[in-house]
């Protein structure tokens, strides 16, 4: 069993906000938001990053994670693997609007497609309370972009696990039992 998160100065949570080429609303259908968050997982076991929460709107995804590298390592290896995941399923798929959508001028590296913007909005946080703050306001997004109701009904996001009633089949498991909180809640 991995050790208990402690949130502090020197192990921060790092709150990641990744955004959509042109803000394309990529992530409508449910198949694309499975690929995602099969690739979310992926990469927190390449990277060895805990996560801690998460949202997948229509044109970008919200995380919590840890940070056991630099928020460079996360960042490169979250928006890499997820990327190559989503596009190879748009080929796979043939999805051929899409994929021009998200097409640009070859680059060094002989890739075609660009999933995510190239900014870095990688905020670290220091405080249990700004951790809750983050949080919370993930969960809510579906809920200000009308997406549901209740943040619990957002399949997508870890708003069930958190108020504790998770589905039997979660998009994403989290890490959410390794805070050691310093703080009772």
């Amino acid at each position: 069993m991995a050790h208990r998160f402690v949130i502090s100065q020197d192990s921060p949570v790092l709150y990641i906000t990744v955004v959509t080429k042109d803000r394309l609303p990529v992530f409508r259908k449910d198949e694309i938001k499975e690929v995602l968050c099969g690739a979310i997982d992926e990469a927190r076991k390449s990277a060895g990053f805990l996560l801690f929460g998460y949202v997948v709107m229509i044109d970008h995804l919200h995380v919590l994670t840890s940070r056991p590298s630099t928020a460079s390592d996360v960042l490169r290896v979250l928006k890499g693997l997820t990327a190559r995941r989503v596009i190879d399923h748009l080929k796979e798929e043939n999805h051929l609007i899409s994929l021009e959508k998200l097409a640009h001028q070859e680059r060094e590296r002989n890739y075609r497609y660009s999933l995510w913007q190239t900014e870095k909005n990688v905020l670290p946080i220091f405080s249990e309370g700004m951790f809750m703050e983050k949080l919370n306001y993930i969960h809510l997004n579906p809920v200000r972009a009308g997406l549901a109701e209740r943040a619990i009904d957002y399949r997508w996001s870890s708003a069930r696990i958190w108020q504790g009633c998770p589905l039997e089949d979660e998009p994403l498991s989290i890490d959410k039992g390794l805070i050691h909180w310093r703080r009772r809640r």
